[in-house]
């Protein structure tokens, strides 16, 4: 870190601290050149993927398109808003953690439709049928005999788990 006041390029740090709720680092900075004391304040750089589309094009990650199609398919369906938002952290999360720099747009959507299904099947059935594109009834019963087949989420998690470390979900 270079000194603010005389420009040298050795400074040590003499205190560092928490800031701003834990997402910064305050540090207490000394000049081994001047002797001056300043502060920096540290956070990390989080930044998300592009999104590679069906077309081949790309696009940032955007949060709102994101919570604007979930909550489409959420539509006057009794999902309180905290579990939404949870369920958006958990997929930015998911995004962070891939280290990449592009996610296909398909690998998003199955997240997206993972969190859905987990929320509400009938958001969940909303929002495949866009998503995938059904064409016919046909479709649409494929879709919830799938659904009927597997426990629910909530009935996942009424399970008694038998193994010591068994997540439900």
């Amino acid at each position: 870190m270079r000194c603010p006041f005389c420009g040298a390029a050795d400074t040590k740090v003499i205190d560092s601290r928490l800031a701003s709720e834990g997402n910064q680092v305050r540090r207490r900075r000394e000049c081994l050149t001047c002797a001056e004391r300043f502060t920096t304040f540290e956070s990390a750089e989080l930044v998300m993927p592009q999104i590679v589309k069906r077309d081949g094009s790309r696009e940032p990650y955007d949060e709102q398109k994101l919570r604007a199609g979930m909550l489409r398919a959420l539509e006057k369906r009794p999902v309180d808003t905290e579990r939404v938002e949870a369920a958006i952290h958990g997929i930015q999360r998911k995004l962070r953690a891939s280290g990449e720099r592009e996610i296909k747009a398909d690998r998003l959507g199955e997240w997206v439709m993972h969190e859905l299904r987990n929320l509400d099947e009938v958001a969940y059935i909303r929002f495949a049928s866009v998503y995938r594109r059904f064409q016919d009834m046909h479709a649409f019963r494929e879709e919830i005999e799938k659904l009927e087949k597997e426990p629910s989420a909530e009935a996942r998690r009424k399970q008694i788990s038998l193994l010591p470390d068994d997540d439900p979900d």
